[in-house]
């Protein structure tokens, strides 16, 4: 129902070449389709917390790629959205294309541009996903310096439902609550491919937060993935400030 439209829902669609370097492929159904679900993700974990998406100040979704996501926050007439990302040719694509949207080109390590609290929402889609251990808390620890006191953070992750994807030594090594890294020397980017145990992220990702809600394959949007949303504790939030 979307071919041959230049947009969509008053958004222009990115050309195929750019939903592919986001989503994997061309098809464009599955590029709306899976932005909007997405979207919804995060709607209803912070719905669970009471908290209106509407009502929201300033967000942020990084590794936005070229607005799967955040296309689909038009609605939100009060809400300062953001967006970063490693790949410039996509983030010069949202500031031309998506009304109201601010992109900047992020550096694969930290920090970001943007002042201590800044965001009351920070989201993260297939992010960490492809990073090494040591770049996910490097990453982990600048969400705590940008994000408010009172401020969520939503990501997703590969668990258990791809431990079928592994040999059988990373089996062994998911099945001991490790880690597993795929191509650590392409981090950052689609080759590089990160399976996480649940214990892991909640003892050695989030040992610094609060864990809010996990949803194993509750990642919509995303198919299988995992879903966690968490906030800073605040006893550490200093530490976060530095």
């Amino acid at each position: 129902m979307y071919a041959g439209k230049d947009s969509v829902d008053g958004a222009r669609v990115p050309a195929a070449d750019l939903r592919v370097k986001v989503a994997g492929t061309a098809d464009i159904f599955s590029f709306l389709d899976g932005g909007e679900k997405a979207a919804a993700t995060v709607r209803d974990l912070l719905s669970a917390q009471g908290v209106a998406a509407d009502r929201i100040g300033r967000m942020l979704d990084f590794g936005c790629g070229c607005g799967r996501v955040l296309r689909h926050w038009r609605t939100l007439s009060s809400t300062e959205l953001h967006g970063a990302d490693s790949n410039a040719e996509l983030a010069e694509w949202c500031n031309r294309n998506l009304p109201r949207v601010k992109v900047r080109v992020n550096r694969a390590e930290p920090p970001l541009d943007y002042p201590a609290e800044k965001f009351d929402v920070i989201y993260a889609f297939s992010v960490l996903t492809h990073m090494p251990e040591d770049l996910q808390r490097d990453w982990m620890r600048e969400f705590g310096r940008i994000l408010s006191p009172s401020g969520y953070l939503i990501f997703s992750t590969h668990g258990r439902h791809y431990v079928d994807r592994l040999s059988g030594e990373e089996k062994k090594k998911f099945e001991r609550g490790e880690l597993v890294v795929r191509h650590m020397g392409a981090r950052g980017t689609n080759y590089c491919n990160a399976f996480h145990p649940e214990a892991w992220v909640r003892e050695r990702l989030l040992g610094d937060w609060e864990v809010v809600e996990f949803v194993a394959c509750g990642a919509r949007g995303n198919p299988m993935q995992d879903v966690w949303m968490a906030r800073r504790r605040e006893v550490l939030s200093p530490k976060f400030a530095k």
